[in-house]
């Protein structure tokens, strides 16, 4: 097939920008091939680009050589099309196009590059699997789907940047390639050819780098920054991903908050979301006991409530104390299949004892009434303000064996009660629940290793307050941390930090590292402590995930222009891939037979 030139053609319109008022003007559009309509004499095309379809008309009587060049196209193939703008007739109307009002008449058609038959067709709905969209994610990001994501991101970049400049901060780059500080996800290693044995590390996060910023004297730096964690998959994770980082020199947690308020607000105003201010605040440990999880849902009104019962009740119903207890208003009814499956569940996340309570009128039904008694099941319906026709559900464990038993209750309850939730079609729809998590625990146990680890980073200040329990009492200490949570979602994660190095080095003796293990791995940022550290605090915002909230899509993969899947490949490249021996020689790498 002959292929045209473009020339000196420069396109007028875009796509879906034509309206009446455009009406008998002469215009040059240029797109893609959307639909291809052949009616004889008639040829309609509908022409696409990133703004929307305009309607083509190719008559002969109007212009031959267009109708013949409309006969050769295809969908997809490259055209630009010049004509004249003309008003529809009643009746033609399309009021599912925002152009649907006019079409053009083309007068000259330009086939400026042909089209294979895509492998799915291109629209924003499409059953195609997520494997050969990622395979030609060329052809996936033309959907009108796709292009809004990433314009709709696009226009996030500039509301960041512009707030953050406003509020003083600067925008500076840290390094991709620095030194491997193994702690949590595992690092991506690039191996160094002008250092032999030696590997550079891409970062987890800009961490240290922003820390030393704030020692440098730059007080407020934020950077929209790629991150890399080889870590796995999930639908809200990838292996790269992109995060607001923000620190701050004398902060103060309020100011940060509002900082952050502010931005979030503006964020969500580019989708039509007004964003209430402030956002609700909630300590940790009353996020745990109230619905089982540091990022909570407050998309329902489902609560638990721990309880203990008398020693000599526990004793008779076998269950360690406290247990947990929810109301499921108007669930009384629910059936023995359904109650055997929520059990199932509940113990399949951890919590071995389950039980519950039918409030029925004045009586309370309950496989443990022979233990209890009525009167003991109705006051603990009372307790929790059951009405007849609600259901109680009761969790626990047998044994409270281990430091972290009850926590794996806790985190049990938390996905029992977004499972009911779902089932029960209890979730607010179009609702915005923002929440601050604070005051997180400063160190998790590992049972495994036997140590305390950071429950979010060793460079995260502890409570002033909870000083003196570094050396004695580790596990009762609260960080100066905070959690941002919108719907179930953790949407960013920040601290106070350490700023002096007295303290830092008993945080890391503390995490079991010995004084020439934290010099080996964090030696340069210790130096750099001594040298006059400014308090200092900050966040790291989640931006692929509040990109897909704002989106509607429940994976980030939606609004990643190329994204890997779920075991880390990059389909359309191929990638990971073998290298040549040669390289890997220069390297001075060697293979290892599997």
């Amino acid at each position: 097939m002959k292929l045209d030139l473009l020339g000196d053609r420069q396109r007028t319109h875009y796509c879906g920008e034509l309206r009446k008022a455009q009406a008998g003007q002469t215009v040059f559009l240029a797109g893609w091939v959307d639909v291809r309509r052949d009616l004889g004499n008639l040829i309609f095309l509908d022409l696409r680009d990133h703004t929307g379809k305009t309607q083509i008309v190719c008559n002969p009587a109007r212009s031959a050589e267009a109708h013949d060049r409309a006969e050769e196209v295809r969908p997809e193939y490259v055209v630009g099309v010049e004509g004249e703008v003309v008003v529809r007739a009643p009746g033609t109307v399309n009021p599912q196009l925002a152009t649907g009002e006019v079409e053009v008449m083309a007068r000259t058609l330009l086939v400026l590059n042909e089209a294979k038959t895509p492998p799915f067709p291109i629209e924003d709905e499409t059953k195609t699997s997520e494997e050969t969209r990622l395979r030609y994610r060329y052809l996936d990001l033309r959907r009108g789907r796709m292009q809004r994501n990433l314009r709709l991101r696009h226009r996030a970049n500039q509301v960041v940047r512009a707030h953050m400049a406003e509020s003083g901060f600067q925008e500076i780059e840290t390094p991709f390639m620095t030194r491997s500080t193994p702690e949590g996800a595992r690092d991506f290693l690039v191996p160094s050819r002008l250092h032999p044995g030696h590997f550079y590390a891409l970062p987890q996060s800009p961490q240290l780098f922003k820390q030393i910023l704030m020692i440098s004297g730059f007080d407020r730096y934020f950077q929209i920054v790629r991150c890399f964690r080889d870590e796995d998959f999930r639908a809200d994770r990838q292996a790269e991903f992109t995060q607001i980082d923000i620190e701050m020199a004398f902060p103060q947690r309020d100011v940060l908050f509002e900082l952050i308020e502010r931005l979030i607000e503006k964020l969500f105003a580019l989708v039509d979301v007004k964003v209430g201010r402030p956002f609700r605040r909630m300590p940790y440990d009353e996020a745990m006991e109230r619905y089982g999880s540091d990022k909570p849902h407050l998309g329902t009104s489902l609560e638990w409530r721990r309880l203990h019962l008398e020693p000599a009740a526990s004793e008779k119903v076998r269950v360690a104390q406290p247990l947990k207890a929810m109301r499921v208003p108007g669930w009384g009814g629910a059936s023995r299949s359904q109650l055997d499956k929520l059990q199932e569940t509940a113990k399949s996340l951890g919590a071995d004892w389950f039980s519950y309570i039918k409030v029925t009128g004045s009586e309370a039904q309950s496989p443990l009434a022979k233990e209890l008694g009525e009167p003991a099941l109705a006051a603990l319906a009372a307790s929790l303000e059951a009405q007849p026709g609600d259901l109680v559900l009761l969790l626990g464990l047998k044994s409270a064996g281990g430091r972290n038993a009850f926590r794996t209750l806790d985190e049990a309850s938390g996905e029992l009660r977004l499972d009911i939730a779902r089932k029960l079609d209890l979730l607010k729809p179009g609702a915005w629940n923002f929440l601050w998590v604070m005051d997180f625990p400063m160190f998790e146990y590992d049972e495994k290793e036997n140590r305390f680890g950071a429950m979010h980073h060793p460079f995260t200040s502890p409570r002033d307050e909870d000083m003196e329990k570094l050396e004695t009492d580790p596990g009762a200490m609260k960080a100066r941390a905070y959690d941002l949570v919108l719907n179930g979602s953790e949407i960013g994660g920040g601290s106070i930090r350490i700023h002096r190095q007295d303290i830092q080095r008993r945080v890391f003796k503390a995490l079991g590292l010995t004084e020439e293990k934290a010099r080996e791995r964090f030696g340069f940022f210790l130096e750099a402590l001594e040298y006059g550290t400014p308090p200092h605090g900050g966040i790291a915002l989640g931006y692929d995930r509040i990109i897909a909230l704002m989106a509607g899509e429940s994976n980030i993969r939606e609004v990643i222009a190329f994204p890997k899947t779920a075991s880390a490949a990059d389909l359309m490249c191929e990638a990971p891939a073998s290298v040549e021996p040669e390289q890997l020689d220069e390297l001075g790498l060697e293979l290892k037979s599997e």
